[in-house]
């Protein structure tokens, strides 16, 4: 997979996170629930001062790299965290230098095929936060996400 390296500066997002693992039996679930809860709830639309329109899936505090536990968090970048209501949470994407890969296609699939060859990549990663960025206007089919890996 090609990619690009990228410098990035320090964003701030709101959104709904949970806690899971790629061991966790779980995990496609507690994923798929913060997804839903986000969009079927109207929490996408009750974030105030968005920067973009791009919603965002954010894995962070990760103890022992992929194989342990690690937080998600689906939200959207704000120029300001402003009020938090129905649960939502502010985090930071921390500054620093990231591997860019652009995926297009199926939302679902093609994340997850990216995902499944990461896992097996040579790549110096540094599990300080990974993140995707979904572009446009959220066509589940023809999507083009962009990954950014954290790396040392």
């Amino acid at each position: 997979m090609n990619y690009e390296v990228v410098e990035l500066k320090e964003k701030k997002v709101v959104g709904l996170t949970a806690r899971t693992g790629n061991n966790d039996v779980n995990m496609t679930q507690v994923i798929g629930t913060l997804w839903q809860r986000f969009y079927g709830d109207g929490i996408y639309h009750a974030i105030a001062g968005k920067k973009n329109n791009c919603a965002i899936g954010l894995y962070s505090n990760y103890k022992d790299g992929v194989n342990d536990r690690y937080d998600v968090t689906v939200c959207c970048e704000v120029n300001d965290v402003q009020e938090l209501k129905d649960g939502m949470v502010a985090q930071t994407i921390n500054p620093g230098k990231y591997a860019k890969f652009v995926v297009h296609g199926n939302m679902q699939t093609a994340v997850m095929d990216f995902w499944t060859k990461l896992w097996v990549m040579d790549i110096n990663r540094s599990f300080d936060c990974d993140f995707e960025e979904y572009q446009g206007d959220g066509d589940m089919e023809n999507s083009e996400i962009h990954m950014y890996i954290s790396i040392a």
